[in-house]
């Protein structure tokens, strides 16, 4: 992948929080993508119990602040970078904002730019306090998407979802939920939830909205590729084997040795490659409608 052909972003900070009180946050609040939950597997294969349920569905799930500085949050230079990693997330954070900025202006909208908030260890947010055992994850009350770097190491280390196209959708899907914020989406799922739809299980609310995020993701890699054409043979399967990898089912079968449909948040393994897919095939986000029908 030819990623130094993206766009520079000028929405990168930096910043960490070291904690100082008590209190966490709730998982509801926060919306955890592919490196939450890889994380978590991780975590669970550590201790051999089951983190994921209690943290994604259940009544857990608070993760534990320490006492520590606050590091202010402070623009990054995207155009004189302090290193790779953080040249690579300046350059698909720029390829968001123009390919996203682009589809809105044509449907007569003004797209407004996330920021990426890049931190180590813990950061406050208006979600909550978060940790890195949170992984890559979306704050719909500050609008930002944030992002410990070293997750990507871990998502090639442990889980072998290697390739920069890889690390590139995983910040393209936190960008996904960041449009559904701009649409309505959360407005939306957040009415229906008050009116009893459930939120966690196979045809839940949870599963639906992440797997649009998932299918945006897909809009972004096919309009991004018709301006860039910046991917590469392999490119392609890297991103759908991290997508297969974070399917609900797949990581209850690794951590618990069985699949409980009622708790899954996120999808299936071939739901999750199902819906990047159909993104990448259209782009065009109204064959994105997970809510519709059979997710």
């Amino acid at each position: 992948m030819d990623w130094q052909k993206g766009e520079n972003s000028d929405n990168v900070e930096e910043g960490s929080d070291g904690g100082g009180g008590g209190g966490g946050f709730r998982p509801g609040g926060v919306h955890l993508g592919l490196g939450g939950i890889l994380v978590l597997v991780v975590l669970s294969l550590i201790f051999k119990r089951d983190l994921i349920t209690p943290f994604l569905g259940g009544d857990g799930g608070v993760a534990q602040q320490t006492s520590g500085q606050t590091q202010p949050a402070q623009a990054v230079s995207c155009q004189n970078p302090a290193s790779e990693q953080i040249s690579f997330a300046c350059h698909i954070m720029g390829s968001t904002e123009k390919t996203w900025g682009d589809y809105f202006a044509t449907a007569g909208q003004t797209y407004v730019d996330p920021k990426l908030h890049l931190f180590q260890g813990q950061v406050a947010t208006a979600c909550g306090a978060a940790s890195t055992a949170v992984g890559p994850f979306y704050c719909p009350g500050d609008r930002k998407v944030y992002l410990d770097l070293g997750f990507f190491q871990e998502l090639q280390d442990r889980f072998h979802a290697s390739g920069d196209f890889a690390r590139a959708y995983v910040i393209a899907h936190e960008v996904g939920h960041h449009v559904q914020n701009l649409l309505g989406v959360f407005d939306k799922v957040r009415q229906l939830q008050q009116q009893g739809y459930p939120m966690d299980g196979a045809d839940g609310l949870s599963v639906r909205q992440e797997l649009q995020a998932d299918c945006f993701a897909g809009v972004w890699a096919n309009r991004t590729q018709q301006r860039l054409a910046w991917l590469k043979p392999g490119d392609v399967e890297s991103a759908l084997n991290a997508a297969s990898a974070v399917g609900d089912d797949t990581l209850q079968r690794e951590t618990r040795g069985s699949v409980v449909p009622d708790t899954f948040t996120h999808g299936t393994s071939a739901q999750r490659v199902k819906w990047f897919k159909t993104g990448m095939a259209s782009g065009d986000i109204n064959s994105c409608n997970t809510f519709a029908g059979e997710p």
